[in-house]
């Protein structure tokens, strides 16, 4: 969302017939009304569609297509200036980019810290940092492939990864074209056959990856730079040669209306948010160019009449603002309302709310700080602008990182002590007698990251298996492989401990999404993926030959689900079987339709409100009962250690059991550890 019209950049001077080294082209820049209508329109799609919808409208795509063909046109036609003038060209971008950004985050943090839950004040304060540098996008990418990451609710400012990548375009784009117009004036070449070129092939290569990344792994695309510079692309490409389009007046018309209506349906007709940004994402960035093409048709039933509209016009001047302050301001609005999604009538007052925040910020910040008191200024002045802007929000975000934190590292005490017994408080006869305000364990601050894992190592996705071993002293006793998806990984928090005791090894293959399974149909994760996944982990425990294999015994016990035992883990264990291999298959966890951890945020650790019926999340008998299963499978039910004979409670022992809806913590799964400890040698006779 650049402007439509900034000081011209310097480079290397152009001839008029576009060669390098002759006299300067004419600039040939004018004002297009229609792009900001353009500008306008997307903006007010993107609102509409988050607010009421629910969905994405491809409307940040344009966006990407006009910043591609504004700051191109822009450079192309400063070749005919002389020189590079990086440092006044990046300090006009400073100047337009952060003071609304900074802006908003700073307000929204300052809202944050009073509205959102303690569970999301990390998650708010790292994309916040990642906001306010320009990596958002990256952030995100990697909580897209971040399996628990996936679970965590929408930030406030998870919207500024299209920022994110603008500002990446902003800094990469300009030095892309000076190079080639370096290599022009070397060469003697056409400045704009050469550029034009250039972008082609970036143009290309780039949306190849798109379509193939997009298949593979789409949550990852939609957030990568690299498969969206293809779009600014292609708006380069626009700029370049958008002169040599002639067409007549009602062609033009018919164009600019038909760019306009698909434009508007691409959100309705195509689910945006789960097959962009690949080969469907030319839909609304050709909208825009049918748009741009049609131009000014000086025709009273053009498009373009429509978007030179004076409220189009002024709604473009305030799309940047207006796309900042929508998201917070209708997040922490459902945050506060503990609503889902907005009514008509509040989703209107989101609406209006952030327009009039958007009015308030182009006319109080953007404004007077983009367009300063006239006269001479140091080039390091936007620079200083800059930094006077960001520090504030980086000190501010660290600090309340650090005392969040701080505070939450205070709470964490022993597990398993008096005041924390866990699981131990399920048990006949248990009687509690430790502080009546002893804090929960793990704090709720940091509870999203209390998953099981071994010395921090990462599943990475992929059909690779990969293997995390815990330390021993000297030779192990025993080798116990965990297998399977994220429900077999939290039992690593129960078997570390155990193993810790007998001086065994926990050795964990883990893939996310995908558990130890013959049919990759009944996995989360990409079927091919899966399958290859399976195939290559019997391999590697036939290598390794551990002692016992630990896994799942069911999936999908849960409000609303069967509890199951599918025959792909049957099948699976049938082949450990061939090996000579014991499994012990565990029974699954309940999973809920909401998050417990949200409810004890709200209600209090033993609010009745937060606990849920037994039966509605366990059958009265495991499933795998009434199945024949192989000889060398033993079974462990786990449920009266997260359960109570009638409820399932989110806190027991003051230990918070659920870190999301469906995944135990870390930290009760150690106060499980020595309650199963001889259950579990019993079921592998080594007792």
């Amino acid at each position: 969302m650049t402007d439509l019209r900034t000081d011209p950049i310097g480079f290397p001077a152009v001839a008029s017939d576009g060669t390098a080294g002759g006299p300067r082209v004419a600039d040939k820049r004018r004002f297009r009304p229609e792009i900001q209508g353009l500008r306008a329109l997307a903006v007010l799609l993107v609102v509409v569609y988050h607010v009421w919808l629910g969905r994405v409208s491809g409307g940040v795509d344009v966006f990407f297509l006009i910043t591609g063909f504004l700051i191109t046109g822009q450079l192309f036609r400063a070749a005919g200036r002389g020189g590079i003038r990086f440092g006044p060209m990046w300090g006009r971008m400073i100047r337009r980019l952060f003071p609304a950004a900074l802006t908003v985050l700073l307000v929204t943090m300052a809202a944050s810290t009073v509205l959102l839950p303690e569970t999301r004040w990390l998650q708010t304060i790292r994309e916040i940092i990642a906001s306010a540098l320009y990596f958002e996008n990256w952030r995100l990418a990697v909580d897209s492939v971040d399996y628990f990451a996936q679970h965590q609710a929408a930030s406030v400012v998870q919207h500024f990864w299209s920022l994110s990548i603008q500002g990446q375009f902003y800094l990469v784009w300009p030095l892309l074209v000076a190079l080639v117009a370096v290599v022009a004036a070397r060469t003697r070449t056409n400045l704009r056959a050469t550029l034009g070129g250039t972008l082609a092939v970036v143009f290309a290569a780039s949306l190849a990856y798109s379509v193939v990344l997009t298949v593979t792994n789409q949550p990852l695309a939609y957030f990568s730079s690299l498969t969206r510079v293809w779009e600014f692309a292609l708006g380069g490409l626009l700029a370049l040669f958008l002169d040599a389009v002639v067409l007549p007046g009602a062609v033009r018309v018919v164009l600019g209306w038909l760019g306009v209506l698909a434009l508007v349906s691409c959100g309705l007709v195509l689910q945006v948010g789960t097959v962009f940004p690949g080969y469907l994402a030319l839909w609304p960035t050709l909208a825009a160019v049918l748009v741009i093409v049609a131009g000014s048709t000086g025709s009273a039933a053009g498009a373009d009449r429509f978007l030179s509209a004076r409220p189009l016009r002024y709604l473009g001047k305030l799309s940047y603002s207006l796309y900042l302050w929508h998201w917070p301001v209708l997040v922490l609005h459902l945050v506060a309302q503990n609503r889902s999604e907005p009514s008509l009538l509040t989703g209107a007052l989101v609406i209006a709310f952030s327009l009039a925040l958007s009015a308030l910020t182009y006319h109080l910040v953007e404004t007077p700080l983009r367009e300063p008191r006239p006269g001479p200024r140091p080039t390091w002045a936007a620079y200083r602008l800059g930094a006077i802007a960001l520090v504030p929000v980086l000190v501010a975000a660290l600090s309340w990182q650090w005392i969040s934190t701080d505070r939450a590292t205070a709470q964490t005490s022993a597990i398993g002590d008096v005041d924390h017994p866990g699981a131990a408080a399920l048990q006949d006869g248990f009687e509690y007698r430790g502080s009546p305000d002893a804090e929960l364990v793990p704090p709720l601050l940091t509870v999203n990251d209390d998953y099981g894992r071994i010395n921090d190592c990462v599943t990475p996705d992929g059909s690779q298996v990969k293997l995390c071993s815990s330390p021993t002293a000297g030779t192990p006793e025993r080798r116990i492989m965990v297998v399977g998806d994220s429900h077999a990984q939290q039992l690593i928090g129960a078997m570390v401990p155990m193993a810790e005791t007998r001086n065994w090894q926990i050795v964990s293959a883990i893939h996310w999404g995908c558990p130890l399974t013959a049919d990759a149909e009944e996995s989360e994760a990409t079927y091919g993926e899966c399958s290859d996944w399976n195939e290559d982990l019997v391999r590697e425990i036939d290598r390794t030959r551990p002692d016992a294999v630990v896994t799942l015994a069911s999936r999908d016990a849960g409000a609303g689900k069967t509890e199951r035992t599918p025959q792909g883990y049957v099948d699976q264990w049938r082949k450990l079987e061939q090996l000579g291999i014991p499994v012990v298959a565990i029974r699954d966890n309940p999973r809920f339709d909401t998050k417990p951890v949200d409810c004890v945020q709200a209600s209090g650790p033993y609010s009745p409100e937060c606990d849920v019926p037994r039966s509605e999340v366990y059958a009265s008998e495991p499933p795998y009962t009434s199945m024949e299963t192989p000889p060398n499978v033993s079974y462990m039910d786990l449920s009266d250690h997260y359960c109570r004979p009638d409820v399932c409670p989110a806190v027991v022992g003051n230990v918070v059991v659920y870190l999301d809806d469906d995944h135990i913590t870390a930290t009760y799964m150690r106060t499980v550890a020595p309650l199963i400890q001889q259950e579990f040698e019993d079921a592998l006779g080594w007792r």
